[in-house]
């Protein structure tokens, strides 16, 4: 899968409003009510992403949970990192 153009991103990014571009990694900090349904939130994730053979990095902090998008294989922000962040929005 090819990398994004940096136009591209920004497109994408127009749809995704809370995502930031950090040291190449699409990112968003998600905060819920406590840490229970910080969890659910995760465990919804991991299942979209194993679906998707897509896998983010998580950062769990009690009731905040921040996830980081690349696709590594391909050396940068692809299609599949904006169709995860994309799902992960509709879980949250």
């Amino acid at each position: 899968m090819p990398t994004l153009t940096h136009a591209e991103v920004d497109h994408e990014l127009a749809s995704l409003p809370a995502w930031r571009v950090e040291e190449g990694v699409l990112a968003r900090t998600f905060e819920f009510r406590d840490f229970r349904a910080a969890m659910l939130f995760v465990n919804r994730v991991a299942e979209a992403a194993e679906a998707a053979g897509h896998h983010p990095d998580i950062d769990i902090r009690y009731n905040r949970v921040r996830l980081g998008l690349v696709t590594h294989s391909a050396g940068g922000l692809t299609k599949k990192d904006f169709s995860l962040a994309q799902a992960a929005e509709k879980l949250a």
